[in-house]
């Protein structure tokens, strides 16, 4: 595994656990996204996420260096899969470990909502009746960034 990564396979959370660990940590955060069943009423089968890899691993890496700035003596693992992902499976870990519990949660949760804001993965709703893209990316990546 590396790191900052995105994947086809199925994640194994552990995995950036143990590569956050180290004999200065005092807190490891582990945050796992899954795909759920029921948005706002409405039920998803499955989502897809497509992702541009390189740029997407390097932004992961960028957000990783962020944090260690706000919060040196951190370390960290994000992976997010792309694909065919299915009811419960893990889209995204963010691991953190720090010397203290609050730098590792706060870090954590700046590491959500910066994937969020800056790293190219669209991520398209397959409901029983329909489907969409989702999010403030809302490009559709087989038809050009500017396409809605």
């Amino acid at each position: 595994m590396k790191p900052f990564e995105i994947t086809e396979e199925p994640i194994n959370p552990q995995d950036y656990a143990d590569y956050v660990l180290h004999t200065g940590a005092g807190a490891v955060t582990l945050f796992t996204g899954h795909v759920r069943e029921w948005t706002h009423g409405v039920r998803t089968v499955y989502l897809a996420y497509e992702a541009y890899v390189p740029m997407a691993e390097k932004k992961l890496a960028q957000i990783g260096a962020e944090m260690e700035a706000k919060w040196p003596g951190i370390r960290t693992a994000i992976a997010h899969r792309i694909g065919e992902l299915h009811l419960s499976d893990i889209a995204v870990v963010i691991a953190v470990s720090s010397p203290h519990r609050s730098a590792a949660y706060e870090a954590n949760e700046y590491a959500i909502e910066r994937i969020k804001e800056i790293v190219p993965i669209w991520k398209k709703e397959i409901w029983e009746d329909g489907q969409e893209w989702q999010g403030a990316q809302k490009k559709y990546p087989d038809k050009g960034a500017d396409a809605q």
